[in-house]
């Protein structure tokens, strides 16, 4: 099942670079300027680093298209793809077709599958991994006590036992 969706979305995404490639051709050929350039930042639903990369390069290779830049996401907000667009319309309709495509890029992804029948729970799991820094500066604001994460709970990271180790991480 998933392969067919696999199988649509390259064939959708070849068609939005046909489509960008004559959006380019005809700005550069035309005696007015055409191109209203815009930046924006789209904040992903995507939660894998396949499928932010996936996001990311299915964008860039479209025409027209630019990710200048990327926001890693807390346990507050998800990521987020900064994209430079050469010809838009408004940014609601960047925006929009960015949904789009990341609607579409989700459903070809064997994550979103795991992801759909496994919860919150596991979500966010897979967005905080404690070995990185921002799991370190997590575990600090939980262990004084402050609420983090949907639903306020300390989670695992809060339990007393582990202030010991995070200093002793500190101090390295």
């Amino acid at each position: 099942m998933r392969a067919w969706y696999t199988f649509t979305y390259v064939l959708w995404i070849l068609g939005e670079i046909v489509k960008g490639s004559f959006a380019v051709a005809a700005g550069v050929y035309s005696p007015r300027t055409r191109s209203s350039p815009a930046i924006v930042e789209y904040p992903l639903r995507a939660t894998t680093d396949l499928e932010i990369i996936a996001m990311a390069s299915s964008i860039t290779i479209t025409p027209g298209t630019l990710v200048v830049g990327t926001a890693h996401g807390t346990l507050e907000e998800g990521p987020s793809l900064f994209v430079h667009v050469l010809f838009a319309a408004s940014r609601e309709q960047v925006v929009e077709d960015l949904r789009e495509m990341e609607q579409r890029l989700l459903r070809a992804s064997a994550q979103s599958a795991v992801r759909a029948h496994t919860g919150d729970a596991v979500r966010a799991i897979l967005r905080e991994d404690e070995r990185f820094a921002d799991g370190r500066a997590v575990r600090r604001i939980r262990a004084a006590g402050h609420r983090t994460g949907p639903g306020g709970h300390a989670g695992a990271g809060g339990s007393s036992h582990e202030q010991p180790r995070e200093q002793e991480e500190d101090e390295r």
